[in-house]
């Protein structure tokens, strides 16, 4: 396998861990806190969704899904159009109030549109500098699983939300 089969197969792990997340839960298990300042699921699906959706289209030099596929309207979030939830109060945390059908919607769509970029790469692109402010500079494939890595975070802490929150 190559490296973009192997960011493929990272990134196609993601639908699966959120839809377990989401599967039958309802707008008081999405919006729970286990504690005052803690995250959310409907927050941390939303953000690892807005961070992937980001990252990639900055990547792929396309519209982000937030905003071509109208969810940044769907969701009507009280943020800038452009949040991302980087840096978000535990406030702004508690103001994500979605159902699971539509953090469900915006994660696939994001995902579709992350396949689609990683259908267009070759190995060779991996290596293509995009951020010369760090030192090494970034590359494609740094950012990639930067990206990855980010997600898999936040759908780890999801998925461990819901099993306190469900007690399964």
């Amino acid at each position: 396998m190559d490296g973009i089969g192997v960011l493929a197969d990272g990134f196609g792990r993601i639908g699966g861990l959120v839809h377990g997340v989401l599967d039958g839960l309802g707008e008081q298990e999405l919006t729970a806190r286990l504690g005052p300042e803690a995250n959310t699921i409907a927050w941390l699906v939303w953000h690892l969704a807005r961070v992937e959706d980001a990252q990639v289209a900055d990547l792929a030099g396309t519209e982000q899904v937030w905003h071509a596929q109208g969810f940044v309207d769907r969701f009507a979030l009280p943020f800038d159009r452009g949040a991302t939830g980087y840096g978000q109060s535990p406030d702004e945390v508690a103001q994500v109030r979605a159902d699971a059908s539509l953090l469900r919607g915006y994660a696939d769509a994001t995902r579709a549109a992350t396949d689609a970029y990683l259908a267009t790469l070759e190995d060779a692109d991996l290596a293509r500098v995009v951020d010369e402010r760090w030192d090494p500079p970034v590359t494609v494939g740094v950012r990639l699983v930067s990206v990855l890595g980010d997600v898999l975070e936040h759908a780890g802490q999801a998925a461990y939300v819901r099993g306190v929150v469900t007690g399964r």
